[in-house]
């Protein structure tokens, strides 16, 4: 083999496992399509991750990279082709070259679904979000508003409310919510306000947000609210192709599914981070690598002592 464990992709959970699976012996190789850091680079100011009382996702994730590179052969710029089984090992090809690995850990993450309007980039970490977990203490004593109808968005407007946004709306381009009625009553119960059949076409500010620009998908009357944050919630997309090539098991979401070792269906075939759904947090991505990473150990003919 060319390396025991190969590691497809170098945001949080992959930086982790290299950590952890080169310090327990593991000679580790950890791909990456870009520059690293997946998501969490995005993030203008992390304050829930333990160590760091504030910190630019940007600059947390410039940490890991030099914390991982001390340990694992790291190959950015280098994407997946493909991933093939070969009896006890898999054969990764990349646009660079071939490998042989003795076991696979995915950690492919997500992307956000996003609603594809110019300024909604130009304002990124500048009052637009994706992660009313991650952000949403930034705005209290603030307007917001949540775009999207369902399950999550409800839950992060209940949430911002909760924190002490001081107004929240919730905009839908339907006139009905897909949410369910339980969320939906949750949100009005704690005073969220709702726009429905309303299509967002800007966001508005100087250096941050200061309006939404809006239009009514019945009438095409245009309107303008005044808010300080927009948390974008319409959805994510898990990048799972790989995943699929391999026959790992997916949930209704298109997430993988793994056990409490982050063992997929497919064995020497491991998963970490976003792309396993759940809370997707940067903390948790870091715990499944780690994770990971040692229960690599049992399909290399290794043993860790836990």
């Amino acid at each position: 083999m060319d390396y025991e464990l190969a590691i497809i992709g170098a945001g949080p959970a992959g930086y982790s496992a290299a950590i952890y699976a080169v310090r327990a012996g593991i000679k580790t190789i950890l791909f990456e399509q870009g520059d690293g850091g997946g998501r969490a680079v995005l993030s203008p100011k992390i304050e829930n991750y333990a160590g760091f009382e504030a910190i630019s996702g940007a600059e947390l994730m410039k940490k890991m990279k030099q914390h991982a590179s001390k340990y694992a052969d790291i190959h950015y710029f280098e994407e997946i082709k493909s991933i093939t089984p070969s009896g006890k090992t898999f054969s990764i090809e990349t646009t660079k070259g071939k490998y042989l690995v003795g076991a696979v850990l995915l950690c492919t993450g997500t992307e956000h679904k996003t609603l594809g309007i110019l300024s909604e980039q130009e304002f990124q970490g500048k009052g637009v979000s994706y992660c009313a977990t991650c952000d949403g203490f930034f705005f209290k004593g603030k307007k917001v508003a949540v775009i999207g109808g369902g399950n999550a968005a409800l839950m992060e407007a209940i949430f911002l409310k909760q924190l002490g946004c001081t107004e929240v709306t919730v905009i839908h381009r339907r006139e009905q919510l897909r949410a369910e009625t339980i969320y939906e009553k949750e949100a009005r119960t704690k005073h969220v306000h709702f726009l429905l059949n309303k299509e967002i076409t800007a966001i508005t500010g100087t250096d941050t947000v200061q309006a939404i620009q809006m239009k009514d998908v019945a009438t095409g009357a245009s309107s303008t609210l005044a808010v300080d944050g927009v948390f974008i919630s319409i959805g994510e997309t898990p990048q799972n192709s790989l995943a699929k090539h391999l026959g790992v098991h997916l949930d209704e979401h298109g997430y993988i599914m793994v056990d409490s070792q982050q063992r997929t269906n497919i064995k020497g075939v491991y998963a970490a981070g976003d792309i396993t759904g759940g809370l997707r947090q940067v903390v948790t991505a870091c715990a499944q690598g780690a994770v990971a990473a040692l229960s690599s150990t049992e399909v290399l003919g290794k043993k860790y002592p836990y």
